[in-house]
């Protein structure tokens, strides 16, 4: 049985240990990030300086948070999408590798490809918008585990064709805001997701952590159901699937039956 485990943060920040190599993805090691606060404590200091290799899905700030990005050890390897390299090289002091979907990289014998995400993910506006226009991506990770990061997205239909067989897909299902923009997942669009990807297990993740206080008050049931919500549309949609609701901070092994359901609050 694989070791591999899985340990959700917060937000679309999550550490990956595969085959014995340390991924992270999306960053946000601050407690508050600009007028967002989250609502969980932020990754220890020392997951920066253990870290093998940072994967970015797109340049906006709740998933590249270049003050973050700056913590990490020399030596770590970004992986970012095309046209947000010259974000990253500003702060960090490892060597930053820009992607295009289908690119595929090889980090200590763990392989990492880029997939489409159907997601506007360029940042700012005026000169930086438009140099930070590549793609958004999604991640594929494969070593003795397989784990699909989506960051954030839409479903489409080369979701199917991801990878033959996922152990485990990492979804957005929600939020900070009241309503979701174009280019997200909601939890039942998440649930049908599942029904393209055919992974064995699920993680919900971009959901109930980054929080704007008024907002919060007006949408608090709406952004804690988020959760249960697609697990229960998991069990109509794709029952054969094994819904995590991830504890933040948790170590989850890949391999072993989920922990018990998240409590917000």
């Amino acid at each position: 049985m694989s070791a591999d485990t899985v340990t959700w943060w917060g937000h679309a920040t999550v550490e990956l240990q595969v085959a014995g190599v340390r991924l992270v993805t999306d960053p946000l090691l601050r407690k508050q990030i600009g007028f967002l606060r989250s609502a969980y404590d932020p990754p220890p200091g020392s997951l920066a300086w253990r870290t093998d290799v940072v994967l970015i899905s797109h340049p906006h700030r709740d998933h590249l948070d270049l003050p973050s990005l700056a913590r990490f050890a020399p030596g770590t390897r970004f992986l970012v999408p095309r046209g947000s390299g010259w974000l990253v090289r500003r702060v960090v002091r490892g060597p930053v590798t820009e992607l295009d979907v289908g690119d595929t990289i090889s980090v200590k014998g763990v392989q990492v490809r880029a997939t489409h995400a159907e997601h506007d993910g360029r940042r700012g506006a005026g000169r930086t918008m438009e140099r930070t226009k590549g793609p958004a991506l999604g991640f594929l990770v494969s070593g003795t585990s397989s784990i699909y990061f989506a960051g954030d997205t839409e479903i489409f239909p080369g979701m199917a064709d991801i990878a033959p067989q996922l152990d485990l897909a990492l979804l957005p299902i929600s939020g900070w805001g009241l309503t979701l923009a174009p280019g997200h997942l909601n939890p039942e669009r998440a649930a049908q997701a599942l029904t393209l990807l055919g992974a064995r297990r699920a993680i919900p993740i971009h959901w109930g952590s980054l929080r704007i206080a008024v907002l919060w008050r007006l949408g608090r049931e709406r952004f804690l159901a988020a959760g249960p919500d697609f697990r229960a549309h998991a069990r109509e949609l794709a029952p054969e699937v094994d819904v995590v609701l991830a504890l933040p901070a948790e170590p989850i092994q890949i391999g072993v039956p989920g922990p018990r359901p998240i409590e917000h609050t």
